[in-house]
């Protein structure tokens, strides 16, 4: 079989391909603009993207097209319903992220909320030993997360990680539900999203991207958090107005955000967030909360066997 990976780059360069070869010629391109899809599959039996789209011109122009694989959970860059019905399979992975997103999601509660980045510089600084005082505040105080109410927008397997680490650090755990389901067992008390964003200290995202979650969180539901509230995105970018939130910062309307996603990526020089005045008050990530070490090796291995278990149904060999 000829496989074809468009945009590797998203791998990084440390991460072993090897798996994939055990199914053919493997042709890897760095990254691959729209313009450059068609020919580049044209003859490829097995597509691997991460962020490339593949819609039905891109699909028709593969007539040896049998499986589409998707470098990641969501599968926004296919057009699910043309691969439906040309018959052609598209299988993603899933949960090879979640220690690694909710990981990244601490980096932010404690960036943001404890001033991490601050800090670093001031004491990196010729500020500190020219002080004299073995401490510093600088106008930058923080509170313990115990106690704290942590709302989390959408309770999936990162969601309820994230929720597991939260009670560790003695924190109160809420959830709005962005598909309707219960997913908490239990555990964790349900509130519908403007209770949870009024009542809570910390609000953090990891929903997908959908009908129900694109815009979200908007100007308005801004408005029902506490001043001295967070926001926290982990999920997709589309599922907060960026430049109301932006403005809210500006406007003293909440403490601070920690942001990984985006509406655009890479961020466009023009965009909101670099509109914030204090820069202390919005801590940002350039998309890497799925991207440890241990979770991109779990995903070759995963889109590996994805491709063993279409050859093998195909065959009529499972197991």
């Amino acid at each position: 079989m000829r496989l074809v990976f468009l945009d590797t780059a998203m791998m990084g360069g440390d991460i072993d391909l090897t798996p994939l070869k055990a199914f053919g010629e493997l042709t890897t391109y760095d990254k691959t603009q729209a313009s450059e899809v068609i020919e580049r599959i044209a003859h490829a039996d097995v597509v691997i993207v991460n962020k490339v789209k593949l819609g039905k011109t891109e699909m028709d122009a593969a007539r040896h097209l049998k499986l589409i694989c998707v470098a990641a959970t969501g599968m926004d860059p296919i057009d699910l319903v043309y691969a439906a019905e040309r018959g052609i399979p598209v299988k993603n992975v899933a949960g090879y992220s979640t220690d690694s997103v909710a990981q990244t999601a601490f980096l932010h509660f404690l960036s943001v909320t404890q001033h991490g980045p601050y800090f670093n510089r001031y004491t990196h600084s010729d500020a500190y030993p020219a002080s004299g005082v073995p401490t510093h505040f600088g106008g930058k105080y923080f509170h313990e997360l115990c106690g704290k109410q942590l709302g989390i927008i959408g309770l999936g397997a990162i969601g309820r990680k994230v929720a597991s680490i939260a009670q560790a650090f003695g924190m109160e755990v809420v959830y709005y539900s962005t598909s309707g389901t219960d997913r908490s067992g239990g555990l964790y008390k349900r509130l519908e999203l403007e209770e949870l964003l009024k009542t809570s200290d910390l609000v953090s995202i990891h929903a997908p991207l959908n009908d129900k979650t694109r815009g979200l969180i908007g100007k308005e539901q801004l408005g029902l958090m506490k001043s001295g509230a967070y926001l926290f995105n982990l999920g997709r970018g589309a599922i907060v107005d960026e430049c109301a939130l932006a403005d809210a910062l500006n406007q003293g309307r909440l403490a601070g955000a920690g942001i990984d996603v985006f509406s655009t990526e890479p961020l466009p020089e023009d965009h909101c967030y670099y509109k914030v005045q204090d820069k202390t008050k919005l801590f940002l990530t350039p998309h890497i909360g799925w991207a440890s070490v241990e979770a991109r090796q779990r995903l070759v291995a995963m889109i590996a066997e994805n491709i063993r278990q279409y050859i093998a149904s195909r065959s009529g060999c499972q197991g």
